[in-house]
């Protein structure tokens, strides 16, 4: 198979923990015989210092023109208050390159590994038997591109506007997104909203609650987003499939990684209608770490798996990665996020190691 991979490794951490990412996929291309072709470019502060934009035309000129997006992370917050907001990387760069490419779905798997279970903030009985949660997330609409939106005025008079917007279309389109990936597992969804006070969550949940009818295998259930924040750390194991909008999907898949011990375990997958996607760690970009070789890659190098499965559909490639991952942890090694002990390894190292647990698989051909 022959693929061309655009690498954006960004701002931070982005460009080295993209490179251990790049470096599992071409080990995997070399040991099940694929080609895979990369080719960088800039975005985030570093495009805009080189092109002065966050996401020069060249960047998304290579997106569109390659099969996948392999993205690291954006944003330097010591140079935002430098930067008029509507050039800050997350304004002038991410939204942009999702609604541009058309990227409406954003997958965030929250697994709980055995060997990490004492690195989670709960309490073991909390996760006994293993957790596996997916937060399905509507990525191109609600607050965050909403019309009207800004600042006008000043001084007590001053005021700001978000624009919370959603379509019947986007909220169906979601859903079967969902409805799909729940399918593959227990064929159980919880669809979290604030129905009780948002006209846009009463629209959610009544597209919901159609679409549901067309897939009388699911179990469908609703949930108030309060509610949900609370028991996601009350009673994990409760959740399989968790679809919901944009700003709410933001911040419960964040507090959904800290079930797994660290931000930097989890990947995640941003989809459109076709086979395209762009794939990136949800973690920021931690200017404070960068260059010290100490950032986990794993939620990098997982992201790649993904691109596997979910754009290139290559299954047993995709479970290959997540086997080393597994095996690697199960072995004891640890990136200083998921340890408090000494001897824990910098990001090149947990590259050398996970590239080194692949090439001892045979190839499951």
């Amino acid at each position: 198979m022959k693929k061309k991979i655009a690498v954006l490794a960004g701002d931070g951490i982005g460009p080295e923990v993209v490179a251990q990412g790049v470096r599992v996929l071409k080990a995997v291309a070399s040991q099940y015989h694929h080609e895979f072709s990369f080719e960088e470019a800039p975005v985030g502060y570093a495009a805009y210092d080189s092109d002065g934009h966050c996401l020069p035309t060249r960047t998304l000129d290579l997106c569109r023109a390659s099969d996948s997006v392999l993205f690291g992370s954006v944003g330097i917050p010591a140079r935002d208050p430098q930067t008029p907001p509507e050039h800050r990387p997350e304004a002038a760069a991410l939204l942009p390159l999702r609604k541009q490419l058309g990227l409406f779905a954003n997958l965030r798997p929250a697994v709980v590994h055995p060997a990490l279970a004492d690195a989670s903030a709960l309490r073991p009985e909390l996760l006994e038997g293993g957790l596996d949660i997916m937060v399905v997330r509507e990525l191109t609409g609600g607050i965050y591109f909403g019309q009207p939106k800004g600042r006008e005025g000043s001084g007590p008079t001053e005021r700001a506007v978000d624009t919370m917007v959603y379509t019947a279309a986007e909220v169906e389109r979601i859903m079967r997104v969902a409805a799909e990936v729940a399918l593959k597992r227990s064929k159980r969804i919880c669809s979290v909203d604030k129905a009780n006070v948002l006209a846009t969550s009463q629209l959610w949940r009544d597209v919901v609650t159609r679409v549901a009818a067309d897939y009388p295998e699911i179990e469908l259930t609703h949930m108030l987003v309060d509610n949900c924040a609370m028991q996601l750390v009350r009673n994990p194991r409760q959740f399989d499939v968790i679809v919901t909008e944009n700003t709410f999907g933001d911040i419960l898949s964040d507090e959904a990684s800290m079930l797994t011990g660290s931000l930097g375990m989890l990947p995640s997958a941003s989809l459109g209608t076709g086979s395209f996607g762009l794939y990136e760690p949800i973690h920021g970009s931690a200017p404070d770490i960068a260059g010290k070789d100490i950032a986990n890659p794993i939620a990098t190098i997982l992201s790649a798996a993904l691109m596997l499965r979910y754009s290139f559909a290559l299954v047993k490639e995709a479970l290959a990665i997540e086997k080393s991952v597994e095996a690697v942890l199960e072995s004891g090694l640890r990136t200083r996020d998921l340890t408090r002990g000494a001897g824990a390894l910098g990001t090149i190292a947990m590259g050398d190691a996970i590239v080194a647990a692949l090439a001892s698989q045979p190839p499951q051909l």
